[in-house]
């Protein structure tokens, strides 16, 4: 309340919240092209009120480089497109345009399996009801880890639980009214069919810290995903370093 009010004394318009909930239904896939070389695909659709309004998609495509099988290296582009939703919805749908540079490397510790995601992105987004783009940058940070039902190692034709979370943050010129951009944190409950293919099932809840400052959008989210990581035909391959499904990027 004593925030409140010294805000609204500042001039600064109190905190509002906007309520939603969405369904994301997602695909990702690393191919090995051989031993060091991948590419990464990607596609991301995103519902507003569950499944009955568009909310955003996101094809999402990168080249890979294994500097072992615990260690990837991504260099990547992605085109995000934003439809109005929410109580507070923008102007008209806009575009992003997104390249992006990745750091993954996962371990175990006992029977939990860990994955760490570091990700750079450059942003050129048209602001809605405007022709002009701006330019920003963002840092992400992922963490999931993820637990077999049974024995030690998540194995083919077995089930699964993970959780995650990654928090993203704004930085350089042109960042608006807040440098956190935003966190999603996630449970989910897994099938790994074979080594290259998984199914998962969850729920995300998201933080969205809008340009202007004082909007937060609190999203919902139901997950549903899957990953498919076939190689391509290669004499020498390395084990896939199978970063998180595309739900939870």
């Amino acid at each position: 309340m004593l925030l409140s009010q010294k805000s609204q004394a500042q001039g600064i318009p109190p905190r509002v919240q906007d309520h939603n909930i969405n369904g994301w239904l997602s695909y990702s896939g690393d191919h090995n092209l051989s031993e060091k070389w991948g590419v990464h695909t990607e596609f991301v659709l995103r519902r507003y009120q569950l499944y009955k309004h568009p909310m955003q998609f996101m094809p999402r495509f990168g080249v890979n480089y294994n500097i072992s099988k615990n260690i990837m290296l991504t260099l990547g582009y992605a085109y995000v497109h934003t439809y109005p939703y929410g109580e507070f919805p923008a102007s008209e749908q806009f575009p992003e345009h997104r390249s992006y540079q990745q750091f993954f490397f996962k371990g175990n510790v006992s029977s939990v399996s860990f994955q760490h995601r570091y990700r750079l992105e450059q942003r050129f987004i048209r602001l809605a009801g405007t022709e002009a783009f701006i330019y920003t940058n963002r840092f992400r940070y992922h963490v999931r880890a993820a637990h077999p039902f049974k024995g030690k190692t998540i194995d083919d034709g077995e089930f699964y639980v993970a959780a995650a979370n990654e928090f993203f943050i704004n930085f350089g010129k042109k960042v608006g009214n807040n440098i956190f951009d935003q966190n999603r944190a996630s449970a989910v409950l897994g099938y790994r069919y074979s080594k290259a293919l998984a199914f998962e099932l969850g729920y995300l809840n998201q933080i969205v810290a809008q340009r202007n400052g004082f909007r937060f959008e609190y999203n919902h989210t139901l997950l549903a995903s899957i990953s498919f990581n076939f190689d391509f035909p290669e004499e020498k391959k390395v084990e896939h370093s199978t970063p998180p499904p595309a739900g939870e990027q």
